[in-house]
C-alpha cells in the first residue's frame, strides 16, 4: 500500500515539474536531473533490496542510509542553488534601482530654478 502512494506522490511531483515550465523556469539540465531522481526514486520504492545491495557495494550497510546520504546532497544542492538565485534577483533589483535612479536624477541646477 505505502508503495503504490509513493509511487503515485512520485509521479505526481514529476507532472507538476515538468506541465509546469513557465513557472518552474528551471533549465534543461535541472528537469533531467529531476527526472532522474524521480526514476531513482520509484525504483527505491519497487525494489527495496537493490538499494541496499548498490549500499553495500558502495560500502554503506544499510540501503536506508544510502538514501539519506543522498538526500542530504540533494539538499544542499537545492539550498545552494536557492541562495545563489536570490542573491543573483538582489542584483538584478540593484541595477534596475540605479538605472531608475539615474533615469529619473535631477540636475542641481534644475532643482534650484524649481525653488525660485
Amino acid at each position: 500500500m505505502i508503495q503504490a502512494l509513493l509511487i503515485i506522490a512520485a509521479l505526481a511531483l514529476a507532472a507538476y515539474f515538468l506541465l509546469n515550465r513557465r513557472k518552474a523556469q528551471a533549465k534543461a539540465w535541472v528537469k533531467i536531473g529531476f527526472v532522474l531522481f524521480v526514476l531513482a526514486a520509484l525504483w527505491a520504492i519497487v525494489r527495496p533490496d537493490d538499494v541496499t545491495v548498490l549500499a553495500n557495494w558502495l560500502g554503506v550497510d544499510r540501503g536506508t542510509d544510502l538514501l539519506l546520504y543522498v538526500l542530504v546532497v540533494a539538499f544542499m544542492f537545492t539550498t545552494m542553488s536557492t541562495w545563489i538565485r536570490f542573491r543573483e534577483q538582489e542584483l538584478r533589483y540593484a541595477r534596475l534601482a540605479r538605472a531608475v535612479a539615474i533615469q529619473n536624477a535631477v540636475a542641481p541646477d534644475e532643482e534650484l530654478q524649481d525653488r525660485k
